[in-house]
C-alpha cells in the first residue's frame, strides 16, 4: 500500500491511503507564494529559516498602521544592540513592547509572558552573543522579543500560521535557537550537556538557560540543577520569576521585593571582586583544615539566605550560586549583574533571580482570549456551540459538567490536574468542590503516582492530562498503575491535532502507549453524549486503569444538553448508518469524519456503513465480525499515530482468518511525520483526515480513481 502526495488547489498536500493507478489522467493547479523570499533568503540572521517557512504574509498584514520604531527598525540582529547605549536599550524594549502589541492585535495571541520578559531579553543579547553563546528557553511564550531581534520581526504575523513561525524556539527555524523549547524543564538539563560538552571540546561560549515559575514545578529541573551543581560546569540560569503561583491564596500573600538594597547586594553578589573574595576565603579554609572550610560554608550560607529572599537557599544546596533578586525591568541593574557573570571564567553553575510584572489584560479581553484559543483548537467540526452568553462550548466544559455531576453523587470522586496551564472549564469543579480538586502544574509523574496513592486510600481520582504531556509520565502510569491494577481514570485532553500548538502538543501517541498496557480499558468519545457516558464508566470502574481521550475544541453539536450519563458496556461499539459496499470504522472524534464521508458517498450511490468502535481495548469482537462477514472493505480511522487502535483491529482480524478471503483492510492514521502548526482544518488536510480524504480512500478501493482525485482536488 502506497501514499500518493498530490498538490491541491490550496496547496495542501494530500496524504492518500490507497494505492491509485499512476496512469491517471488529472492535474491540479497551485498557487504561489504571495511574497519573494529571494531577499530574504540572502540574510545571514534567516538561516534554516526559509526552508521552514513557506511565504509570508500579504503586504496588507505586513504593513498595518502603527507607532514608529526608528532604533527596532536598524536592528536586524543581536549584534546591533551592542553599539546602542544604555538609554537607547531602554527605547528599543519600549518599540519592542509596541510591535508585540501591535503583532498581538493582528494575531489575538497572548503575548503577556514575552512583554514582561522584553528587557531581559534586551539584556541577554546585549551582553552575550549570541548565536556562538546559547541562549535556551525553557517556555516559547516569553521567546516572541527574542525571535524580532534574531532576524524573524518580518514574520512574526505569521505566528503559529501553516508556514509560519513556530510558537517555540526550533532549532530548524533559526540558528539563534540552540535547543527546542519543549514542554518547559528542559533547558537546564540540555544547557547542562552543551556547557560539559564545551568544556570537553575546550571551548569558551557561555550558556544562558531561562527558566519561569512554571518550570521550577517539575521535577527534572531540580535533577538538572543537582547535577549541574556536582558537575560544576560554568552555566548561567535565570528564573524569569513573574510571581505566578498555582494556588491564588498564596498570591495573595507577601511577595519577593526589590529595593534599592536588593539591588545593590545582587550587583554586589555577582561582582568579579567579590566572587573572587569568596573563592579566596574558601581556599584558604581548606588550608587551615579542622572543620573550617565547612563551617565557613555554612556561615557563607546563613548569611547570603539573609539577603536573599524565602527560598534562595534551596538553590545554593543544590550548587548553584543564588544572585539576587534583580529587578526584571530595570535594564541597568539586569546588564551590570549579566556582565559580571559572563566575565568570569571559572565560576561553576549560577542561578540569577529576575523578577517581572507581566501585563494584566482586562476581564473582557481575558474572556476574548479563552474563547478564541477554544475556537482554534476545534479539531473537526465547522459548527460552534454557544451558550446565551456568547461562551464556545467545549468538550472540557462537557467534562467538567459531567464531572460535577458524577462527585455530587460520589463523595469518593478527586480530580488532579497537571499541565501547563488550568482549562477554564475546571475552575467549576474546583470552586464546587475545593477539597477534592488538585492542580499539581508541570509535575505530570507526581500526578500520576499521586492519584495512585489516592485511589489506594479509598478515592475515585480523575487524572486529567493532555495527551502530550501524559507521555512524560508513562513510566509512572505503567509501573505505578497499570502493573499493579489500581483504579486510576485517567482523562486525556487535547487529543489528537491541536492547530497552532503544531507537533509540541498534539496528541498523537496516546492511544499507542496506553493500549499496549495489559491492564488498561482505553476508550474515546466522538461526541459529547458519549463524553459524558465514558465519565460515567470510568467511575464505576473499581478493579484496574481505565483512560478515554477527547479532542481539543468545541462542541459537536449546538444544542448540548446538559444531562446525566450512562455506564457503557465494556468493549461495545455500535452501528450508527448500515450499508452494504463499505464499513467505515471509526475511533474517537474521527467518527464525525466518517459520517461526513458516508454522507459524500451516499450522493454518489455507494452504500457505507459508519460504526463508532468506542472501545481500542477490548475490542468489540461481535462488532468486527459482523463487519468483516457483510462487507467487502474495511476502513479503520482514527486521529492517533501508526500501532494504536487499527493495529488492534487488524491484529485480531488477521488472527481470525477475516483477512483470508476477499475482505480489503485499510487503516487511515496520523501520517508517519510531525505534523507543523497550521488551523485545524489544514492540519486535518494535511494528515489526510478530512471526511473528503476518507471517502477518496473508499472510492479508490472500489477501482473509481479518477472520482476520488477530484472530490480530494
Amino acid at each position: 500500500m502506497g501514499t500518493a502526495p498530490t498538490q491541491c488547489p490550496s496547496g495542501i498536500t494530500a496524504n492518500f491511503h490507497a494505492k491509485f493507478d499512476s496512469r491517471t489522467e488529472f492535474s491540479c493547479s497551485s498557487f504561489p507564494s504571495t511574497l519573494n523570499l529571494s531577499k530574504l533568503n540572502s540574510h545571514p540572521t534567516s538561516k534554516g529559516l526559509v526552508n521552514k517557512i513557506g511565504s509570508l504574509p500579504d503586504i496588507d498584514d505586513l504593513f498595518w498602521e502603527k507607532a514608529p520604531t526608528p532604533i527596532l527598525d536598524v536592528v536586524e540582529n543581536p549584534t546591533h544592540l551592542k553599539s546602542l547605549s544604555i538609554k537607547e536599550l531602554k527605547l528599543l524594549a519600549d518599540e519592542i513592547r509596541l510591535e508585540l502589541s501591535s503583532t498581538k492585535s493582528k494575531t489575538q495571541r497572548s503575548f503577556k509572558a514575552s512583554l514582561a520578559a522584553v528587557e531581559l531579553t534586551v539584556a541577554l543579547h546585549y551582553v552575550f552573543h549570541a548565536p556562538v553563546d546559547k541562549i535556551l528557553w525553557d517556555a516559547g511564550e516569553q521567546t516572541y522579543a527574542h525571535k524580532i531581534l534574531t532576524g524573524r520581526r518580518i514574520l512574526m504575523p505569521t505566528l503559529r500560521q501553516k508556514n509560519g513561525l513556530s510558537g517555540y524556539t526550533s532549532r530548524t527555524e533559526s540558528e539563534y535557537d540552540p535547543f527546542g523549547a519543549g514542554h518547559g524543564c528542559n533547558s537546564i538539563s540540555a544547557g547542562l550537556g552543551m556547557a560539559v560538552a564545551r568544556d570537553i571540546k575546550g571551548k569558551r561560549e557561555r550558556v544562558v538557560t531561562v527558566i519561569n515559575n512554571t518550570t521550577t514545578m517539575a521535577g527534572q529541573v531540580y535533577e538538572a540543577m543537582s547535577n549541574a551543581g556536582y558537575l560544576d560546569s560554568n552555566l548561567v540560569v535565570i528564573l524569569n520569576d513573574s510571581r505566578h503561583s498555582l494556588h491564588p491564596k498564596i498570591e495573595e500573600g507577601p511577595k519577593t521585593s526589590i529595593n534599592a538594597l536588593s539591588s545593590t547586594l545582587s550587583r554586589l553578589q555577582s561582582s568579579k571582586s567579590f566572587r573572587k573574595f569568596r573563592e579566596a576565603a574558601k581556599d584558604v579554609t581548606k588550608r587551615i583544615g579542622m572543620g573550617m572550610h565547612e563551617l565557613a560554608a555554612k556561615v557563607d550560607e546563613y548569611a547570603r539566605g539573609m539577603m536573599g529572599p524565602l527560598g534562595s537557599t534551596l538553590f545554593e544546596e543544590l550548587g548553584l550560586y543564588y544572585i539576587g533578586p534583580v529587578d526584571g525591568h530595570k535594564l541597568e541593574d539586569l546588564i551590570c549583574v549579566l556582565q559580571e557573570v559572563a566575565s568570569l571564567d571559572s565560576m561553576g553553575p549560577v542561578l540569577i533571580h529576575v523578577i517581572t510584572e507581566e501585563n494584566q489584560c482586562s476581564e473582557d479581553n481575558q474572556k476574548k482570549v479563552t474563547v478564541e484559543k477554544q475556537q482554534e483548537g476545534l479539531s473537526l467540526n465547522d459548527i460552534y456551540s454557544f451558550s446565551n452568553d456568547g461562551h464556545c462550548r467545549t468538550y472540557s466544559d462537557c467534562l467538567v459538567e459531567a464531572l460535577v455531576m458524577e462527585a455530587e453523587k460520589e463523595k469518593d470522586i478527586v480530580v488532579v490536574h497537571a499541565g501547563t496551564e488550568m482549562d477554564p472549564s475546571l475552575k467549576l469543579f474546583r470552586e464546587r468542590f475545593s477539597d477534592r480538586f488538585f492542580d499539581v502544574g508541570m509535575a505530570e509523574q507526581h500526578a500520576v503516582t499521586f492519584s495512585a496513592g489516592l485511589s489506594c486510600g479509598g478515592l475515585k481520582p480523575f487524572c486529567i492530562i493532555p495527551s502530550a504531556f501524559l507521555q512524560r509520565a508513562y513510566d509512572q502510569v505503567v509501573h505505578d498503575v497499570d502493573r499493579q491494577r489500581i483504579p486510576v481514570r485517567f482523562v486525556i485532553t487535547s487529543a489528537g491535532l491541536v492547530g497552532s500548538d503544531g507537533p509540541l502538543q498534539c496528541g498523537a501517541f496516546d492511544i499507542t502507549f496506553m493500549s499496549c498496557l495489559p491492564n488498561m480499558i482505553v476508550m474515546a468519545a466522538s461526541d459529547e453524549d458519549e463524553l459524558i457516558d465514558m465519565v460515567a464508566t470510568a467511575t464505576r470502574i473499581d478493579d484496574r486503569p481505565v483512560c478515554f481521550r477527547y479532542p481539543r475544541g468545541a462542541l459537536v453539536r449546538t444544542d448540548y444538553p446538559i444531562h446525566g450519563g450512562s455506564a457503557l458496556e465494556i468493549g461495545t461499539g455500535k452501528v450508527l448508518v448500515e450499508g452494504k459496499d463499505v464499513a467505515l470504522l471509526g475511533y474517537g472524534a474521527m467518527v464525525q469524519n466518517c459520517l461526513k464521508a458516508q454522507a459524500l458517498l451516499a450522493k454518489l450511490g455507494i452504500n457505507v456503513t459508519v460504526a463508532d468502535a468506542r472501545f481500542c481495548k477490548p475490542l468489540d469482537i461481535k462488532l468486527l465480525r459482523w463487519l468483516c462477514s457483510n462487507h467487502d472493505i474495511l476502513i479503520t480511522v482514527e486521529e492517533g499515530s501508526v500501532g494504536g487502535f487499527s493495529s488492534h483491529v487488524v491484529q485480531f482480524i488477521a488472527l481470525d482468518g477475516q483477512l483470508d478471503g476477499r475482505l480489503k483492510w485499510r487503516p487511515i492514521v496520523l501520517p508517519d511525520n510531525y505534523i507543523e502548526h497550521a488551523s485545524p482544518k489544514e492540519q486535518l488536510a494535511l494528515a489526510g483526515l478530512t471526511g473528503h480524504h476518507i471517502a477518496a480512500t473508499t472510492l479508490s478501493l472500489l477501482g473509481r480513481t479518477r472520482e476520488a482525485l477530484l472530490l480530494i482536488c
